[in-house]
């Protein structure tokens, strides 16, 4: 039973993911062309929806999901900690600062595959599962 709510719940949670990023993404076009105080919510925002990472992990395992999503979903917590790390890098070493909105085009293409992914498996029945 726990399995089938979380891959039931895995896409909903990953489709919300990816629009967070996409939030994400207006909040720093307003640091870049309203005011640079906006950065202070876009950082604010990350650490908000950040979360759900580790929830689409739990769920990605607790549905057994198998190991492509359960590997992307433990991957896109990697990449979202790097976000972090490619920011500190802003004054010593800007260039490699520089991947940050790389990254964060990735961590979107990732939350997508997931969500797409985790869709199509919550879709099909496996064998032993009843229908519901």
């Amino acid at each position: 039973m726990v399995r089938s709510y979380a891959r039931a719940a895995q896409p909903w949670v990953a489709w919300l993911f990816v629009a967070c990023v996409i939030v994400q993404v207006f909040l720093a076009g307003l640091g870049v062309f309203d005011s640079p105080t906006q950065f202070v919510t876009h950082r604010e925002f990350g650490y908000l929806f950040g979360w759900l990472v580790f929830v689409l992990l739990a769920l990605a395992i607790a549905g057994r999901m198998g190991r492509r999503i359960i590997g992307l979903s433990a991957l896109l917590i990697v990449l979202f900690i790097l976000q972090s790390v490619f920011v500190a890098f802003r004054t010593s070493q800007p260039a490699l600062a520089a991947l940050h909105p790389v990254n964060g085009f990735l961590i979107g293409l990732v939350g997508i595959v997931l969500a797409r992914e985790g869709r199509a498996l919550a879709a099909s029945r496996t064998p032993g599962e009843a229908a519901a």
